[in-house]
């Protein structure tokens, strides 16, 4: 049974970052593909990281969500560690993957996907509840969802099943959320639509971080970026400075 809420994290957090992220390797089998990756992403920030295909960027989210066995360093969730934790675990308390793949049930219909993805409501350290779905807020947020409420989700575009996949980790009310690659092989008016979700999603104060190649989809909706160089950072700024970069 879904319990109504969800209890405030209990460790200190100083309601500016939300991730910390220091020294962190990762690699598959044996052979490593991360190398002492540091950074930060802050309450209400969009942070987009940038880098070709092979630079890590996929590795980085799955290290994040505990995905990889292979992985050292320290990670933290608003003051609170997780490198150690269950990928469920590290959902419930509040962090969403969306991977570039979808990982949607497409025998389930837009509703049933949906349903899935459900959790109780949040609240910030400090008491303040934190933003809360439901499915009438997320078919605001995504019209063409609303057309196809009863439409199996294995019978939809590529696009509309991004959205979807968006559109499900949200009823998990999160503080923070992971796109994988959300322009990648979608309509350019899939990517329009895309991008004001995201704009809106900040603008209720969910930090967001983003792995992207298109600079042109990133520079309009991030605040920071990060550069990934064969598993490395190269480059931590503004978007305006990357250009010189990328």
């Amino acid at each position: 049974m879904l319990q109504t809420s969800v209890s405030p994290i209990s460790t200190p957090f100083t309601n500016t970052h939300i991730l910390k992220v220091q020294n962190l390797n990762a690699g598959y089998l044996g052979s490593q593909v991360l190398h002492q990756l540091s950074f930060d992403l802050r309450k209400g920030e969009v942070l987009a990281l940038m880098g070709r295909n092979g630079a890590g960027k996929s590795t980085t989210f799955k290290a994040i969500m505990g995905l990889l066995p292979e992985c050292t360093g320290q990670i933290e969730l608003m003051g609170q560690s997780i490198e150690y934790l269950a990928p469920y675990k590290i959902a419930q308390l509040g962090l969403a993957y969306v991977p570039e793949d979808r990982r949607l049930f497409t025998d389930l219909t837009v509703v049933e996907n949906l349903k899935v993805g459900q959790q109780a409501a949040r609240f910030w350290p400090n008491g303040q509840a934190a933003p809360a779905w439901t499915t009438e807020q997320i078919f605001d947020l995504f019209p063409n969802l609303a057309k196809m409420p009863h439409r199996l989700a294995g019978q939809m575009s590529g696009g509309e099943q991004k959205m979807l996949s968006v559109a499900r980790s949200l009823m998990g009310n999160p503080f923070m959320m992971m796109l994988d690659e959300p322009s990648e092989g979608v309509a350019p008016i899939i990517v329009e639509q895309m991008a004001k979700v995201i704009l809106q999603l900040k603008a209720q104060g969910l930090s967001i971080l983003l792995s992207e190649q298109n600079m042109f989809f990133a520079q309009d909706l991030a605040d920071r970026a990060i550069l990934l160089n064969k598993g490395q950072i190269s480059f931590n700024g503004s978007l305006n400075d990357l250009k010189d970069h990328y």
